[in-house]
């Protein structure tokens, strides 16, 4: 069950530029991201790119720098 409750501080550092970054999460809900749930339906309340930095360690602006960003009208 997902709570919106965010009182966690989870601290992480990207990997490709250092900057630490902290988000505030359920710690069930990390857990059961661990445990195999999917973290979009774990931590809906995060955005996409604090969920990408959870996965991989990299931010959005170090994504973005290696990928390139997907404008609206970029990506369909």
């Amino acid at each position: 069950m997902v709570t919106m409750h965010r009182e966690h501080p989870l601290q992480v550092d990207c990997r490709g530029c250092g900057t630490s970054h902290t988000l505030l999460v359920n710690i069930t809900d990390v857990a059961e991201w661990k445990l195999g749930k999917y973290i979009q339906d774990a931590m809906p309340y995060l955005s996409a790119d604090e969920r990408e930095l959870l996965i991989s360690r990299t931010c959005g602006v170090c994504w973005d720098e290696m990928f390139g960003s997907c404008g609206e009208s970029d990506c369909d």
